[in-house]
């Protein structure tokens, strides 16, 4: 069966730290894009992030350049989204999601699989 998992969500306080973790059961991560998207309440679903896992070639929304760092572990069959400065606009339900054989996307239906998300909660 073929699945994402993630994991790392959680509370932080503004200006606080969280790494995201994401891993696929059922296929590896070779010749795949990998995005993270975020939703918060009454908002769009967003996309922040993509690595295509051949090259390491990479993407981040314009609000999260130099906070997030989108990174990918063969080894370990893993992504990550490393998530620093965290701001009170970034709280949502992070996903990561998978397509294979295409290029990085920001889009949620370029994505194929997706996993369940993750809290991520910023309050002081």
């Amino acid at each position: 069966q073929v699945q994402l998992v993630e994991s790392g969500g959680g509370l932080v306080q503004p200006g606080g730290s969280l790494r995201l973790s994401c891993a696929p059961s059922g296929f590896t991560l070779d010749n795949h894009a990998i995005g993270w998207f975020r939703q918060a309440p009454g908002k769009e679903r967003e996309g922040l992030s993509c690595i295509d896992s051949n090259d390491g070639s990479t993407y981040y929304l314009d609000s999260v350049k130099g906070r997030f760092t989108i990174s990918v572990d063969n080894a370990k069959n893993t992504v990550y989204l490393q998530l620093n400065s965290l701001k009170p606009e970034d709280p949502a339900v992070y996903f990561c999601a998978t397509v294979w054989d295409r290029p990085c996307g920001d889009m949620d239906y370029e994505y194929d699989y997706w996993g369940q998300g993750t809290q991520v909660t910023v309050s002081s």
